[in-house]
């Protein structure tokens, strides 16, 4: 390993090489190394930071060729250069005493957050802080008291059942408790309290979520990571390191050197670690592929996971805390994962706890400790190999060939604890968690556990490196950089949203050019200059609603934010900071097309100074709205709760900005919302730059002023010209504000949401439900008929567009080719396991037979029952339990269960016997005691993943399909669930069913046939291929045969396993039995159904009906907030527009009258359609699912989501009308109140339903909100108000009249004051004035009326044809 300069035989030039670097100053030394060539030659490099991607690759090969084999060689490698010369690495010992976390819930059905239950929750709230009365919410410990030592070198398995602490255990111990959680007792590292150094940069928390922006891809995600972590101490140690060496007279391996060299120094874009990272996680094929998201295709499920970890391992951190890692992982992927994770625990003493729910036995001898949690207490902490004696000690024995992992987690378990019992001597009783716990404490690896602790960690034994007091991993200039790097490639991978809201934004500018032609406008009076004002307030309008895009990207991004927040990665200036720099060149350019399309072509004054102040203003308010909204997502966080934050600001912006009302009407109460609204001075500086211009400088008879400030005063606006500065400093000033906001905001502000406690009413009631007597189960036992069929594919290929990124790195194929020629056959009665290592292929094979590719060309034969397969009938027989758990969030279990049985049972089922056969499904997955739990949204609220996971196979089987396919359904489950499920699976085999439970790799078949007992049958084909090494004692066999046929296993060996089974008797006989039964048996006939759909389409329409009740009914945040929202809007509006309604002295009071009406119906309008479309885009990804189950067909679906909106528009209408209405002062007489509420009701049915009809016609949320905009603006600029439709040129008329809000509009002004006689001074009376000036006659009315709701009707069939028709999900 290390060569001294005495050493015979040495390389003259390799000595010479390193003569040169010694004689170098100690920085200089440590940036040069000797890089090995790829022919075996020497060379000098200048500075290993430049290493570039293929020299990087080289040398990792050259470390690391084979993950498995030669990890540890080149860990071994790195830890004897450093014990040679007298190093000591830094370690960490984690102390906990005495630890216990409490929460508080409601309880039982308490806990819904239903409508009712919403404001039942706000009204405690505010009395028990009050003290009028206590709150209903019940205390309970998540852990309770809790102590335990993890030392440095050693690695601890957490095991322990679902909901029993072991996260927040993880959490609180890496120092990241969830504020609302409170905590007492002590945790220390190296005797340290937390509050003396940062524990969320010295140790690092693994979320068993997968957070990660999607756009970037896996190397880009993993590098940014590592830029922001730093290298902690290690330059320092380098440092050390070549000095010691340099004395010692010692040459290192010039490889490793350069390699810790290159890992070790700071200011690196892309560091080696992360090449070397992706390399033993197996990352590296598909390291430059986007990780995607629910509607992008990116890298798989389990490659997501290693992603999560790899974020966290290419980092400084000395202790990990990882939540669940091997989640979605194959057991040879996470034997790798672990046995990586395990080598540099003991070769470079880090200290590591990992929770895992399914650990095979292999995976669980890798653990040096292991800690067992039940019920918030540990059962056991201590060495893996006195945790059976411990049990055994108890009366509880490990049966043979079973995995003792999977034994820990079900001995503590009511249901499964009796059949461990060995004691026969004594009667059998159930042994809790604290007996358990207290027996522990007498045990001797209890004992010696006590005496540890009580005796103190000396503080001057801790390393100084192993804690760090700084919050940043690199300087603020690198975070700032990394941040601002990373921006830019966001902005560039999402450049469509830019080009099209420029699109967006250029396309309205023409629209006003046409509208307001220069050729068309006059200055001869103060008409003229409202029309003038009104296309200015227009534009201006136009760039405030522009920045709204922003608030949705902006929400997107934040769980990835938070996640990384909270890891310290960076400070939220940093992560604000680029997001406004670079905003600032795409708003130049957004507003430089805006500007030239409109300056001139409307016919402002031509003075080129004006037209730079102009497009100067238009720009800084651009900048002001973007940090408005910025600072609104921030704060709102959720998507509904900020476009209800977001709209509010808006129509406060817009209302007291001085056009809609003019400032001499505002009210006093009013006055400071004027004052403090950015559009106010962005106005009155716009007015300002035109109307004191030359072109408005001529003086009317009669008058003294010109008619520019004339038209000034009239409108309430200040005619001084320096309020265009005026304006500009105010709105420079507010950008600022709302910035350093956005930012405060990032830093103090948490998540919103957080899984729910789901906590009976009655504990006895879960104790019951696993007590109850068989006999009592049997008579409720319902066994449904169903029709066996098997299913045969032939030659089957599956391909996609060649990737970009592949052709990048010299892929020239057109297609690439993920599925090659599979074949075989699944029969009922045989249950077929599909395996392959993660990204195999496996969920595209599944995708593929069960007809849920969206994309790509398959090609080959696929039969069922020897008949080609139709996608309709084989919906009717099949069920698939995807690898993603999709499920409506604001249902209880129970209801998503009822839901599909509804739908998918016969109607031959009558009711009594649907509920029966839902209640004995849950009873087989364990799904009972939390039937009336709400499922929530994953890794927000609701259930945790492995209950998710249980619903979805629960889903499927209450259809009572004849075809399963199941896609890693046991994902996620713990040992104790998994078998359950497994059981399950294997009963529902032996009813005669056909069963694929997910053998392939890379797209190729390497083995197809029978398992046998014990799995002999694929033991002896593997075992008899020469080269392969035998399976030992108590090796998995399925791990064992993924090792074995690896692609690192076949360049070992040098074959083909694809090729040997090819040429092999099984698939000869595999193809003999495949085409025997793509052949019909006679007397068969093909699937036929009378119904495309099991229940009529009556009957869908009410089940679909019945589900959005209570999706709406428990959503508060969208149905009861919207309620709230609506009073406090209405109470907002009417003191703002406070007794317009009956004045009527002037046409300026009646147009005052209009604006309030004009306001209040765009606002409130655009509002409520913004806020549905979040829950919309939820509804449709299930919709996708439910759809492709074949439950219904999108017309009951659409049907539900519309007619469902009617009773909550009704209320809204209502609340709205009545306090509007009289607070306004409108004239009390039952025809106009009528015609006031009708007008209001359908006006926001049709904004709710075009809401929903955006969402359905695009792809994601960033373009239905957009093309809203869009639409939103024409609406806004032809609804009759700003421009009458008598003052609309020709060309554009037309569009008044296809205008929905001008048709609202046209019905409240017409119902309000087309029929009132009163005269102005002019001698013009009310009703004549609205003919004259709008246009409205009031024997119009009626076809107002009609023309509003046939909107909503128009909108509701679009919205049916798009979602029928389109499907944007990738697949």
């Amino acid at each position: 390993m290390f060569s001294y300069s005495s050493r015979d035989g040495e390389d003259d030039e390799e000595a010479l090489k390193w003569t040169a670097i010694e004689r170098l100053p100690t920085f200089d030394r440590l940036r040069r190394g000797i890089l090995v060539g790829s022919e075996g030659g020497l060379g000098e490099i200048d500075d290993v930071r430049n290493l570039g991607l293929q020299e990087r690759k080289n040398l990792l090969d050259r470390l690391v060729k084979v993950a498995r084999e030669d990890n540890e060689k080149f860990l071994l490698k790195l830890k004897n250069r450093i014990d040679t010369v007298g190093i000591d690495l830094p370690t960490i010992e984690v102390r906990f005493e005495n630890l216990k976390v409490e929460a508080e819930a409601y309880v039982g059905r308490r806990s819904l957050p239903t409508l009712i239950n919403f404001f039942a929750n706000i009204f405690e709230e505010l009395s028990s802080y009050t003290r009028i009365i206590s709150t209903r919410k019940r205390p309970f410990a998540i852990l309770n008291e809790v102590t335990g030592i993890l030392k440095p070198g050693r690695m601890t398995l957490l095991l322990g059942p679902p909901s029993s602490g072991k996260t927040t255990l993880l959490l609180t111990l890496a120092g990241m408790p969830h504020p609302d959680n409170k905590v007492s007792g002590h945790v220390t590292y190296n005797g340290h309290g937390m509050k003396e150094f940062v524990a969320q940069r010295s140790a690092a928390y693994i979320s068993q979520h997968d957070v990660h922006l999607g756009e970037m891809t896996v190397r880009e995600t993993l590098a940014f990571s590592a830029r922001c972590q730093g290298v902690g101490s290690n330059l320092e140690m380098l440092a050390e390191l070549s000095r010691r060496e340099k004395e010692a007279n010692i040459r290192p391996d010039p490889d490793v050197d350069i390699y810790m060299k290159a890992a070790y120094l700071k200011g690196q874009e892309v560091s080696i670690v992360t090449d070397y990272i992706l390399k033993i996680l197996g990352l590296d094929i598909c390291a430059d592929t986007a990780v995607g998201d629910d509607m992008t295709r990116g890298i798989s499920g389990g490659q997501k996971k290693r992603v999560t970890l790899g974020e966290m391992l290419v980092g400084p951190a000395k202790a990990f805390f990882m939540d669940e890692i091997t989640t979605g992982l194959d057991s040879s992927t996470a034997y790798q994962v672990v046995n990586c994770i395990r080598e540099s625990a003991h070769i470079l003493k880090g200290t590591v706890v990992m929770s895992l729910l399914q650990p095979e036995p292999e995976t669980y001898e890798l653990f040096d400790d292991i800690m067992l949690i039940s019920e918030g207490q540990i059962l056991y902490q201590g060495p893996r190999e006195h945790v059976i004696d411990f049990f055994r000690s108890m009366g509880f024995r490990c049966p043979e060939r079973k995995g003792v992992a999977d034994f820990l987690q079900e001995v503590t378990s009511k249901r499964d604890q009796w059949q461990y019992w060995a004691d026969k001597d004594k009667l059998y009783r159930f042994v809790t968690a604290r007996e358990f716990a207290e027996s522990f404490r007498s045990f001797h690896v209890g004992q010696k556990l006590m005496a540890d602790l009580a005796i103190p960690f000396d503080k001057t034994e801790s390393h100084p490196a192993a804690l760090t007091t700084k919050h940043n991993g690199v300087s603020r200039k690198e975070i700032l950089k990394a941040c601002a790097s990373r921006e830019l490639s966001l902005m560039k991978m999402n450049n469509f949203v830019y080009i099209f809201k420029l699109f967006q934004l250029s396309f309205m500018a023409v629209v006003t050019m046409t509208l307001f032609f220069r050729t068309k406008i006059s200055r001869d009076n103060l008409i003229d200059g409202r029309k003038f004002s009104s296309v200015l307030f227009f534009l201006l309008s136009n760039i405030m609603f522009g920045g709204l895009a922003e608030l949705v990207m902006g929400i997107l991004r934040l769980p990835v934010f938070y996640r990384q927040r909270n890891s310290f990665f960076y400070p939220a200036w940093a992560y604000a900071l680029p997001q406004w720099i670079f905003s600032i060149p795409v708003n130049v350019v957004e507003i430089a097309v805006f500007t030239l399309l409109t300056y001139y072509e409307i016919g402002f004054d031509q003075n080129f100074g004006r037209f730079i102040k102009y497009y100067l203003l238009l720009l800084i308010l651009m900048q002001a709205a973007t940090s408005l909204f910025r600072l609104i997502g921030a704060v709102g966080r959720d998507m509904i709760v900020a476009f209800l934050y977001g709209y509010f600001i808006l129509l406060l912006v817009l209302s007291l900005c001085g056009f809609v009302l003019p400032r001499g009407n505002i009210k006093n109460w009013w006055i400071w919302g004027y004052y403090i609204s950015p559009l106010m001075y962005a106005e009155n500086a716009i007015m300002v730059n035109e109307f004191t211009s030359h072109s408005w400088r001529h003086v009317p008879l009669g008058t003294n002023v010109s008619l520019g400030i004339e038209v000034l005063k009239s409108q309430g606006f200040f005619p001084g010209s320096y309020w265009y500065w005026i304006g500009v400093g105010a709105l420079i000033g507010m950008a600022i504000l709302f910035n350093s906001c956005y930012i405060l905001a990032l830093t103090y502000l948490n998540p919103m949401g957080r899984p729910q406690a789901i906590i009976p009413e009655d504990e006895n009631d879960v104790l019951s439900v696993s007590v109850e007597r068989k006999d009592e189960r049997k008579k409720r036992e319902v066994v449904l008929p169903f029709e066996p069929h098997s299913i045969a594919f032939d030659d089957v290929k599956y391909s996609v567009h060649m990737p970009q990124e592949m052709k990048h790195q010299g892929a020239s194929e057109d297609r690439l080719v993920l599925l090659m020629g599979v074949c075989d056959v699944f029969r009922p009665g045989v249950l077929t396991a599909l395996m392959g290592v993660s990204g195999a292929g496996k969920t595209t094979l599944m995708d593929v037979l069960a007809g849920r590719k969206t994309g790509g060309y398959i090609q080959g034969n696929i039969t069922v029952s020897g008949y080609p397969k139709k996608q309709e009938t084989f919906a009717r027989i099949s069920g698939y339990c995807e690898q993603n758990d999709i499920h409506s969030p604001c249902v209880t279990v129970y209801e998503s269960l009822l839901f599909p049985a509804w739908l998918r049972l016969p109607p031959q089922v009558n009711s009594t016997t649907r509920k029966l056969f839902v209640e004995n499904v849950m009873e087989l997955v364990e799904l009972t005691p939390i039937r009336d739990g709400l499922v929530g949204l994953p890794g927000v609220s609701g259930l945790s993943t492995e209950q998710r996971k249980r619903l979805t196979i629960a889903v499927e089987l209450v259809a009572n399909p004849s075809i399963i396919f199941m896609d890693e359904p046991t994902s996620g489950l713990d040992a104790r669930i998994a078998a359950i499920v497994m059981r399950t699976v294997r009963n529902t085999v032996e009813t005669g069913r056909t069963v694929l439970f997910l053998m392939k790799r890379g797209g190729q078949e390497i083995y197809v046939g029978p398992v046998g007992r014990r799995s002999c049958n694929l033991i002896r084909y593997f075992e008899g291929i020469q080269g392969t090494k035998k399976i030992r004692d108590g090796h998995n066999p399925a791990t064992w045969m993924l090792e074995v046929s690896s692609s690192a296993q076949e360049q070992i060996l040098g074959i083909d396993f694809s090729e040997l089974y090819k040429n092999s008797e099984l698939y000869r006989c595999n193809k003999a039995l495949v085409k025997e039964l793509s052949t019909p048996r006679l007397g068969t006939m093909d699937l036929y159904f009378q119904t495309k759909y099991s229940q009529p389409f009556l009957t869908q329409c009410i089940a679909c009906l019945w589900k959005q009740h209570w999706s709406y009914w428990r959503n508060p945040i969208y149905s009861a907030v919207r309620m709230v929202y609506t009073t406090f809007l209405a109470l907002m509006f009417g003191s703002l527009f406070w007794n317009l309604g009956s004045k009527r002295d002037s046409f300026q009071d009646v147009l005052n009258a209009t604006g309030s009406m004009y306001s209040y119906v765009f606002f409130l309008g655009v509002q409520i359609a913004t806020s549905v479309q979040p829950v919309v885009v939820v509804e449709r990804t299930i919709f996708y699912r439910e759809r492709a189950a074949g439950l219904y067909s999108a017309l009951p679906y659409a049907f539900r989501q519309m007619v469902l909106e009617i009773p909550y528009c009704f209320g809204q209408a209502a609340i709205y009308g009545v306090i509007v209405y009289a607070m306004v002062g409108f004239e009390w007489t039952v025809a106009k109140f009528l015609w006031f509420i009708y007008f209001m009701f359908f006006t926001l049915l049709y904004f709710v339903i075009y809401g929903m009809m955006a969402v359905a016609m695009t792809p994601n949320h960033h373009i239905a909100n957009i093309v809203s905009y869009t639409f939103y603006g024409f609406w806004n600029v032809f609804s009759g108000f700003i421009v009458s439709r008598l003052l609309t040129p020709v060309w554009w008329r037309w569009y008044h009249w296809a205008n929905p809000v001008a048709w609202t509009l046209y019905g409240l002004v017409t119902s309000q004051f087309g029929d009132v006689t009163d005269r102005f001074a002019t001698g013009q009376s009310v009703g004549e004035s609205m003919r004259s000036y709008f246009g409205f006659r009031h024997d119009f009315i009626g076809v107002a009326a009609v023309v509003v709701a046939a909107f909503g009707l128009v909108f509701a069939v679009t919205f049916t044809f798009a979602i029928k028709t389109f499907n944007f999900q990738r697949r």
